[in-house]
């Protein structure tokens, strides 16, 4: 339930996130204001993460409980990117902000914007929603390292059950790691993703797994994504078999089609046959590198959305990194968060304000006014500085005609 006017939160985010969010903003607040002619608006709360929240909190405090509950009382918020150290430090802020939200579904949306440079020949045959598990898998990982007396004391009583089993033993010097999957979070991120492809129009569900080799993690979360198939959407949701052997390979109105890939196959498919595929769902580090190769292929994270979504609030973000020396240059890409604003927007149930900012991202691009990571591959384009491709947004949305995306 979403008023007219609500509040929503912001994180500005760190390095470049000030910028990024300077040229979004308006971006927004324009396309809501042109859709609805005044009767809708954001009133827009800051929320304090990261490296701000350091300078107002202190250096060991870089995500205030306050932000946290803040977020749960809006129930939306949209977000730059976040730094974190590599090595030392305080622990991802991202990750943090997933697991205590409990924001268990990472959606991410993947399709081509003509006019951006990419890769492959043709990038406009993806069209992909992946829905990666957010809180458990790796980002639930425990490890030790190696030479440590904790590494040693799993791998000792590792090994007493592999004797008793006959298997290989495990060098006591090694490196060890624990990644936990379960039925629960599995089957509520497949009920969602089967849920948003039915109300969206997809035709397909795939569960890209590693089953092949973890039977027990990647394969159970195979199984229990067709349990949930099987016993939550029987009426609406088949097998890949059942569409052969029933339908002759069409798909019938009104239903899903439920399959599933082996994660490195799931690479070669996406290169060779995206167009095959509509939603995705996979654990947590399948999600994480399929999605970002996913937006590779239509021109990279400049330009792709990001929203992570739990059943008390959803917070929207920037896919890529701070990119701290590039932080107040006004240079970077804005389309990320812009895009994810689209995002919120549509969950909000605010689609016709969310067409608006889509048309006139790709008009701005079609006219060669893009950010310097577009312009060097483009040719003909003129590089422009963040907040100026914000402003050329804008003034597509006040010129453009009215209505959704065609």
């Amino acid at each position: 339930m979403v008023p007219d006017v609500p509040e929503i939160g912001f994180i500005e985010g760190d390095g470049t996130g000030p910028d990024i969010w300077a040229a979004s903003r308006p971006v927004l607040d324009a396309a809501v204001e042109r859709a609805y002619g005044g009767k809708r608006s954001i009133v827009w709360q800051e929320i304090l993460a990261g490296e701000k929240a350091q300078r107002r909190f202190g250096m060991e405090n870089p995500l205030p409980n306050e932000s946290i509950e803040r977020i749960e009382q809006y129930g939306i918020a949209i977000k730059g990117p976040l730094t974190t150290p590599v090595g030392g430090g305080f622990r991802s802020l991202n990750v943090t902000l997933r697991q205590r939200l409990d924001l268990y579904a990472c959606v991410r949306p993947v399709r081509y914007f003509p006019g951006v440079p990419a890769p492959v020949v043709h990038p406009e045959r993806v069209n992909i929603v992946i829905f990666r598990e957010n809180t458990e898998d790796v980002y639930a990982g425990v490890e030790w390292p190696a030479g440590s007396e904790d590494a040693r004391s799993v791998l000792q009583h590792v090994n007493e059950m592999l004797r008793r089993a006959g298997g290989t033993e495990i060098s006591l010097q090694s490196g060890v790691g624990i990644k936990p999957m379960s039925a629960f979070n599995t089957r509520r991120l497949v009920r969602r993703a089967i849920r948003y492809a039915l109300e969206n129009g997809f035709e397909s569900v795939t569960l890209v797994h590693k089953g092949n080799i973890m039977k027990y993690t990647e394969g159970a979360f195979r199984d229990w994504g067709y349990e949930v198939a099987r016993e939550e959407f029987a009426e609406r949701a088949i097998t890949e078999t059942e569409l052969y052997e029933k339908y002759d390979g069409r798909v019938p109105f009104g239903k899903v089609v439920i399959k599933d890939r082996i994660a490195d196959a799931m690479f070669q498919q996406l290169l060779l046959r995206p167009e095959e595929y509509g939603v995705i769902a996979t654990p947590n580090l399948n999600g994480d590198y399929l999605s970002d190769a996913a937006a590779a292929q239509v021109g990279g994270l400049g330009m792709a959305p990001g929203a992570n979504i739990g059943d008390r609030c959803a917070l929207f973000e920037a896919t890529h990194g701070s990119a701290p020396k590039y932080a107040g240059k006004d240079k970077v890409n804005p389309g990320s968060l812009i895009l994810s604003g689209v995002e919120m927007l549509r969950f909000m149930g605010w689609k016709e304000a969310a067409d608006l900012v889509v048309k006139a991202v790709i008009r701005t691009i079609q006219q060669g006014a893009v950010t310097y990571d577009l312009a060097r591959q483009m040719t003909g384009a003129r590089e422009v500085r963040c907040s100026e491709f914000g402003a050329a947004i804008v003034t597509h949305i006040k010129i453009g005609g009215e209505g959704r995306e065609s």
